[in-house]
């Protein structure tokens, strides 16, 4: 069934109440990132941000609806987000998907790079853990992270390879990461975890360098 008006306008407005929650987190850092909300399952139809769009600002024209190839599903000048065929991904192999974000920082970057020779980035013991809807005792995840590729259909399918349901976020080598869940508080809860525990663990690792060049330097 074809998504209503009224569909369409609940899923920008989302939209817009979680792109300007990201935005004041600077996770859009000169027009980066992206956003889609799934509106429709059969067909597939989702609201994803239009192309080179500022952000940090709302306008009338920051939303499209686009379909299971990404084209856009109305006449429009605008011009779906590069990186669509990844939300179209997503969508088409998780059905429980409702929603799908993708963001730049330093800390998911920095992660991607350190972890890269492993092709994925685990972690441990950590609370935020749970954020992931992941509760066992000392639970333990692994985010997969692929190759930074330049041509988008190429990178879509590197990322359709390795993304699981366990884990609902997978890393592009120093670029970004994206997150999804069963709706768009969900994918917001995740998206928040997964930086929480970047984070944790970069500094982690630069305290313990530090830590580790002061007791030597006062040997």
């Amino acid at each position: 069934m074809t998504a209503t008006l009224e569909q369409r306008l609940d899923a920008f407005r989302r939209l817009d109440d979680v792109k300007m929650t990201f935005a004041r987190r600077d996770w859009f850092p000169g027009t980066s990132g992206n956003l889609s909300i799934k509106i429709a399952d059969d067909p597939l139809q989702f609201a994803v941000t239009a192309s080179g769009k500022d952000k940090t600002k709302l306008s009338p024209e920051d939303y499209l609806i686009v379909d299971k190839d990404s084209r856009p599903v109305d006449a429009t000048t605008l011009k779906p987000s590069a990186e669509t065929l990844i939300h179209a991904v997503v969508y088409k192999k998780f059905a429980q998907a409702g929603a799908c974000f993708h963001v730049h920082t330093v800390w998911n970057n920095l992660i991607s790079e350190l972890y890269f020779g492993q092709r994925a980035f685990s972690i441990q013991g950590q609370e935020l853990i749970k954020g992931l809807g992941i509760w066992e005792e000392n639970a333990r995840i692994t985010i997969p992270i692929v190759e930074n590729f330049a041509d988008i259909p190429t990178l879509a399918v590197a990322i359709e390879k390795v993304i699981t349901p366990e884990v609902p976020g997978v890393l592009i080598r120093n670029h970004g990461i994206y997150a999804w869940g069963g709706n768009d508080f969900e994918a917001k809860r995740h998206l928040e975890a997964f930086e929480f525990l970047f984070e944790y663990h970069a500094r982690w690792l630069q305290l313990r360098q530090a830590t580790v060049s002061t007791s030597t330097t006062t040997i």
